[in-house]
């Protein structure tokens, strides 16, 4: 870290797309840029990249980050990509994964993730602090989601790091982080939208100068997010080329070749957990038995060839495109599957229409949690990437006035925010 003091806190903000560090000495916070060819600033990509080298850990080496991107596009065929991993953290129907023979589990990718989080920030990790916060959603993503176990896996991977954690409520941390604007007593509403969570905080912010800045009034979230509305895109123009709705022959039936497939392979942090035998030999037979087998035949090639990552990317630089056009192109050609086709913003806005009311109706309860009503909200302030979507800032400004509504550091505020809680008189006390 830059400056005369060294710092007395770190706050990590762990994304299920990117990861974010800062670090303060009680004087404000600064962002941890990382180094070297290829890095990209203070951001660092939740991915993790594996191949076999038998000078790796149990004969597999592996990057992350933006390192991890460029491993698996130098040999896709050869590694194994991960990403959005932290949204099976609080999965009880996640045990392991299966990886060149080995058997990882999530608190065995969030320690390899830390370690090269700590390698590519050039020595500034390389003492840490005595406080480290680190955020955490209000509700986590996934089918049963447990705290409880989500904590545990959580401690363990942050285990080799030798400090006392606390988790905070991201949105909490985002609040920190923005009251540094504020001139006056306000009452904040957070909305914090990430890849696999929308979570929500309502907060009292004191005076300037106040021994106690941000005092928490209630918080709610759903795990409902960016990731979810890609998911939707991928439903709506891929997996109908890939099989869905396809029928197959079993003895004497026709049935509908099951769904399992389909979701799995729209699910990014189980995608690339695809390419293994079972699975594969498993959909082999579906091909065989399949009324047209070409479009098994079609995500057969994309699991075998590692297209994830692309179809990933370009899944998101059309969800991008919306959010600043009316109409966008979908493009992605990749081992037999090859679409370019107009998309509206209208089509997208009906495809998570559901997922947009259950975003709503988490507001809502962190509203009735605090017993406000909306006209009781002086600043809104909205966070993560997916808040840019124009249907997410629609909400909002159905419901509060736009002089009200704040934006900017949709990729930072959480971590800068983290990092200052962790110089209050006692971290504790904000945890959850």
């Amino acid at each position: 870290m830059d400056g005369d003091a060294p710092p007395m806190a770190l706050g990590l903000d762990f994304g299920t797309t990117n990861t974010v560090v800062a670090t303060s000495a009680g004087d404000g916070s600064r962002l941890v840029p990382f180094a070297g060819e290829g890095a990209t600033g203070e951001i660092f990509r939740s991915a993790l990249c594996f191949w076999e080298e038998e000078r790796g850990w149990n004969g597999i080496a592996h990057e992350a980050g933006p390192w991890a991107i460029a491993e698996y596009l130098q040999s896709p065929l050869d590694s194994r990509f991960v990403q959005s991993f932290k949204s099976v953290a609080a999965s009880p129907l996640f045990d392991r994964a299966q990886i060149f023979g080995r058997s990882f589990r999530f608190e065995d990718f969030g320690r390899l993730f830390l370690q090269k989080l700590v390698r590519h920030a050039a020595g500034r990790l390389d003492t840490l602090p005595p406080q480290i916060v680190v955020g955490r959603p209000v509700e986590y993503a996934g089918a049963r989601a447990d705290a409880a176990l989500a904590r545990e896996r959580y401690d363990r991977m942050f285990a080799e790091w030798g400090r006392e954690i606390h988790y905070v409520y991201e949105p909490l941390g985002a609040a920190f982080s923005h009251a540094a604007r504020l001139d006056r007593p306000t009452t904040l509403l957070v909305a914090d939208f990430g890849g696999g969570t929308t979570d929500f905080s309502v907060v009292h912010v004191a005076a300037p100068g106040a021994a106690r800045r941000c005092r928490p009034l209630a918080a709610a979230g759903v795990g409902i997010a960016g990731d979810r509305f890609d998911k939707r895109i991928v439903d709506h123009l891929i997996l109908p080329l890939l099989g869905k709705g396809g029928m197959y022959r079993s003895f004497d039936k026709l049935l509908e070749i099951p769904g399992g497939y389909f979701s799995e392979f729209a699910d990014w942090s189980r995608l690339a957990l695809m390419r293994n035998r079972r699975t594969l030999d498993e959909l082999r037979k579906l091909q065989r038995d399949a009324i047209d087998p070409a479009p098994i035949g079609r995500m057969i090639a994309l699991i075998e060839h590692e297209q994830g990552f692309p179809l990933y990317e370009a899944v998101g630089r059309v969800k991008r495109a919306l959010s600043s056009a009316a109409e966008a192109r979908f493009v992605f050609a990749g081992d037999g599957v090859a679409i370019d086709v107009p998309v509206t913003r209208r089509d997208f806005e009906d495809w998570i229409a559901d997922d947009l009311r259950r975003i709503e109706a988490a507001m809502d309860a962190a509203l009735a949690k605090a017993q406000l009503a909306p006209d009781a909200i002086d600043r809104v302030f909205l966070t993560g990437g997916s808040s840019l979507i124009p249907a997410i800032r629609a909400i909002f400004d159905r419901r509060f006035a736009p002089d009200r509504i704040a934006t900017g550091g949709e990729l930072t505020s959480i971590a800068h925010g983290l990092a200052l809680i962790g110089c209050e008189a006692d971290p504790a006390e904000w945890s959850v």
